[in-house]
Parts: structure tokens; C-alpha cells; sequence
């Protein structure tokens, strides 16, 4: 009996080890090659400021970008940026078969040091005020242009964006320079 327990336990432990190094082994080659597809992937989604760039059911093209601005809106209805506001027009498109929300505060900017800003979701009301651009669903095949705005510090430089279709999906890059 005692050299079934031994026997069995033994058993199990090579089944174990045999197991963990196949998955090991699995992970190690295929993160190694998912790793360089990943970073082609990333090279083959920078796009510049004119071109059209994919992600997920959006097609984005900035079509420019303006920083330095001390205030957005009007004067009696607008807000001030706690350093500048960069404005950035978009156009989205919509390349999927169902509709779609562009959320600006999906989208992020990037400083030369890899610092990330968030959109100012708030200033961009007052940017796009006679346009209904964003935060209305975008039907395939539409497209709309609106502003995105940032509020970064007086003496920064925004040096690419990354622009999302969704909260969750992976983004495509944008270089502003």
C-alpha cells in the first residue's frame, strides 16, 4: 500500500511538471512572437496629422491641431485652461455595420517625455458649441468633425495622440510632429 502512495504521488508530480513546463514553454514562444507582432502592429498604426488612421470601427483623420489657447466658449459661456488648451479637430468615421458613441474622453495626448493628459470633456462642450459632433452615436458610414480638447501646461508640447474607438480598445497613434 505504501509504494501505491509513493507510486501515485510520483505519477502526479511528473504529470504536474510535465504540464507546467509544456505551458511554459507555450507562453515563453508565443509571448516572444506575440511581443514582435504587437510592436509591428503598434509601427503600423502611427499615422500624421492628415492621414487616416483605424481603430476598431473608427476611422480617425486629424485634420489639425492649435495650442496656446487661454480660454474656449464665449465670453459670457466658456472656460479657462488651468495652463493652454491644445484644440485637436478630428473627423471620425464610422467604418462599422452598427452605430457607435465617440467619446472624447477615450483619447489621450502624449508629451515628448511620455507624460499622458486626459481630454477636457468639459472645455470641449464649449469648443464644438454649434456642432453636435461627439457623445451622439455615429451611424456606419457617417462622419462627423469636432474638436478635442486638452488642458496641458503653459510651456508643454503635445507630440502625438492616441485615439480610441471604445474605452477598452487598443488605439491607433497619431503623430503631432
Amino acid at each position: 500500500m505504501r509504494k501505491t502512495t509513493t507510486f501515485a504521488l510520483l505519477a502526479t508530480a511528473v504529470v504536474a511538471l510535465g504540464c507546467g513546463l509544456g505551458g511554459a514553454d507555450e507562453a515563453s514562444s508565443s509571448g516572444g512572437s506575440d511581443g514582435a507582432a504587437k510592436g509591428e502592429e503598434k509601427a503600423a498604426k502611427t499615422a500624421k496629422i492628415g492621414q487616416p488612421a483605424r481603430d476598431g470601427k473608427f476611422e480617425f483623420t486629424v485634420k489639425s491641431s492649435k495650442c496656446g489657447v487661454a480660454k474656449v466658449g464665449t465670453s459670457m459661456l466658456g472656460e479657462k485652461a488651468q495652463g493652454q488648451f491644445c484644440l485637436v479637430t478630428i473627423n471620425v468615421r464610422n467604418i462599422g455595420k452598427e452605430s457607435q458613441m465617440f467619446d472624447g474622453s477615450s483619447q489621450k495626448a502624449y508629451a515628448a517625455d511620455g507624460t499622458e493628459y486626459s481630454a477636457d470633456t468639459g472645455a470641449a462642450i464649449y469648443a464644438n458649441q454649434n456642432a453636435e459632433t461627439f457623445l451622439n452615436d455615429i451611424n456606419p458610414g457617417n462622419q462627423v468633425t469636432g474638436v478635442v480638447v486638452f488642458d496641458i501646461p503653459k510651456k508643454v508640447k503635445l507630440t502625438k495622440l492616441e485615439l480610441h474607438d471604445s474605452p477598452f480598445s487598443g488605439g491607433v497613434t497619431v503623430a503631432l510632429s
